[in-house]
């Protein structure tokens, strides 16, 4: 299926690495123009901003620099953040407050300051979410009401941007395999039987989700297959949010 993103500006947050990496992939496969928004040097050859974009000004910069080098934005993919685990007890109001800067704010920052070009190519925002902001986990307040956030602004944006034809959807990965989801169950006293309990609660197929599988979706919202959806939010999830969790 030719997804017609030939030659299309695709800017992807957190893109250097994990769901991020995968996504710039997919539009390289199909014959995208990905840029690279991240702090870390990318483990994929595109063109790439260095920006910590906790900071307002550098999620300007990073639009201004891209619009500099290719004269268009056509998408954007806000998928930075991390589950810093900023919970209730365990963690500060400051330290909230710095964990809806690292996962939430950028992208309100990123869509601000990219919606006229947006606006100029009819284009798409694709929002990267999580299970937690449905789910709950536990001792990640930050990250979770972030995502739970990020699902709002979705549909928010999708009825703000209609007089523009610009479609907003959402993305909602559960357990994903990546190199911060390896440090984390890395931390465990014993990993492997982590994941084993992990896996075993996921209905379809008891395994993890591919970032591939993520990255699929997102490529696919981005296209003109997709252009009569807006305002959605789409599980990628092997049925963990949704379905009965004894069938585990």
């Amino acid at each position: 299926m030719d997804l017609g993103l030939s030659g299309k500006i695709i800017v992807v947050t957190g893109g250097a690495s994990g769901i991020g990496a995968a996504i710039v992939r997919a539009a390289l496969a199909e014959g995208a123009r990905p840029v690279i928004v991240d702090r870390s040097k990318s483990e994929v050859d595109a063109f790439q901003v260095f920006a910590d974009l906790t900071h307002p000004q550098n999620c300007r910069r990073a639009v201004a620099e891209t619009l500099e080098k290719f004269g268009a934005i056509d998408a954007l993919v806000n998928n930075a953040g991390v589950n810093d685990r900023v919970g209730l007890a365990r963690g500060s109001p400051a330290e909230y407050a710095a964990s809806l800067e690292r996962n939430l704010l950028h992208y309100y920052n990123m869509a601000h300051y990219a919606l006229d070009a947006l606006k100029n190519s009819r284009g798409a925002i694709v929002n990267i979410s999580s299970k937690t902001a449905l789910t709950g986990q536990g001792e990640t307040s930050g990250y979770a009401s972030a995502k739970g956030a990020i699902l709002a602004l979705t549909r928010e944006w999708a009825v703000e941007l209609l007089p523009y034809h610009i479609r907003v959807n959402a993305v909602v990965p559960a357990e994903v395999m990546t190199p911060m989801y390896r440090n984390w169950l890395n931390a465990f006293p014993d990993p492997e039987k982590k994941l084993d309990q992990i896996v075993a609660r996921i209905p379809l197929g008891k395994r993890m989700t591919t970032a591939d599988e993520i990255a699929a979706m997102v490529v696919f919202l981005l296209s003109s297959q997709a252009a009569h959806i807006t305002g959605q939010h789409l599980f990628v999830d092997g049925g963990y949010v949704h379905l009965d969790r004894a069938l585990g």
